[in-house]
C-alpha cells in the first residue's frame, strides 16, 4: 500500500508539471541526492527530467531532477513501479 501511495503521488506530481528538455543539466550526477520519504513534504516548481518507467514488473529506482521554489535545482531519488504489460 505504501508503494502505490508513494508511486500516486510522484506519478501525479510529475505528469502535473511540464519537462522541457532544454533545461537538462549533464550535471545531475553532482547534485545532491534526496531520498523520497512518504509523507515528505515537495517544492516543486519546475520539473527538468524524471526517469522513465521501466518495461517490467518489479519496483525500480527512479530520479526526479527539478528546481524548487527558491530556484534552486534538486534530485529526488524514490521507486516506481514498472510499466507490467503481460506475462
Amino acid at each position: 500500500m505504501l508503494k502505490q501511495a508513494t508511486f500516486l503521488t510522484l506519478s501525479l506530481l510529475a505528469t502535473s508539471a511540464m519537462a522541457d528538455g532544454s533545461d537538462a543539466r549533464d550535471d545531475s550526477d553532482q547534485l545532491p541526492q534526496h531520498p523520497y520519504q512518504y509523507g515528505m513534504q515537495l517544492d516543486v516548481q519546475k520539473v527538468i527530467s524524471v526517469t522513465p518507467r521501466p518495461q517490467s514488473c518489479d519496483v525500480a529506482p527512479a530520479t526526479m531532477i527539478y528546481v524548487d521554489s527558491h530556484g534552486d535545482t534538486q534530485r529526488l531519488d524514490y521507486l516506481v513501479m514498472g510499466d507490467c504489460l503481460g506475462s
